[in-house]
């Protein structure tokens, strides 16, 4: 039976890297690294075939190439559908290095764009998580995989702990709602990011980014 799947990597497991790509003030934000590792058994106790890696990964390079929009969010939902309001970047491209698949997003000026824009430029360290389906046996070997999407996701502060969903963390905190307002206000003026990042900073010690 094809069921969700969540798969994620810190930042450092990622070996991300933060592009400025562009000219000028309209440098677009960028972060390329490993979005879904082929071949090795992850924290999930599941692998995933290089030949299952090559296809999703295919699929997902045929889909932008035709024009289609592969939307991430600044979360963990376990859901497949994507949440607009969520929202933090959109995939570029994605590509085949040894048995991983390698994808690059660019971070939109969305409220959660903004925050993640934010976290990032103040230091926090985010992962990835890859939102997908497919089969898994006893053996944890998945089959008939695809991806859905790729998330971006607070680094857990343990190695085998959940990781931190962002929107859910920031809703849930004290004056979250307002951050999330700021991060809003800030595509439109440039005051508010001032004001942005004094309250990021309290959003990076409250989830322990």
């Amino acid at each position: 039976m094809v069921k969700p799947l969540l798969e994620s990597l810190t930042f450092d497991q990622a070996k991300m890297q933060i592009l400025h790509e562009g000219e000028g003030e309209k440098k677009d934000l960028k972060l390329k690294g490993v979005f879904i590792q082929g071949g090795v058994k992850n924290q999930n106790q599941r692998i995933y075939p290089l030949e299952e890696i090559k296809k999703a990964v295919s699929s997902v390079d045929s889909r932008l190439k035709s024009g289609y929009s592969v939307l991430g969010e600044a979360d963990h939902p376990e859901e497949l559908t994507v949440n607009l309001d969520r929202v933090s970047h959109m995939l570029e491209n994605m590509w085949m290095e040894d048995a991983d698949g390698i994808g690059k997003l660019k971070i939109l000026p969305t409220p959660m764009g903004n925050i993640v824009k934010t976290l990032l430029e103040s230091g926090a360290k985010l992962g990835v998580s890859s939102r997908g389906t497919g089969n898994v046996n006893e053996s944890g070997n998945v089959s008939d995989f695809e991806i859905v999407t790729v998330d971006i996701v607070a680094q857990p502060s343990a190695p085998d702990a959940y990781p931190k969903a962002i929107y859910e963390g920031l809703m849930n905190m004290r004056g979250g709602r307002r951050l999330y307002g700021l991060g809003a206000d800030s595509v439109y003026d440039r005051r508010a990011e001032h004001y942005l990042k004094d309250e990021i900073m309290k959003l990076i010690n409250e989830l322990k980014l």
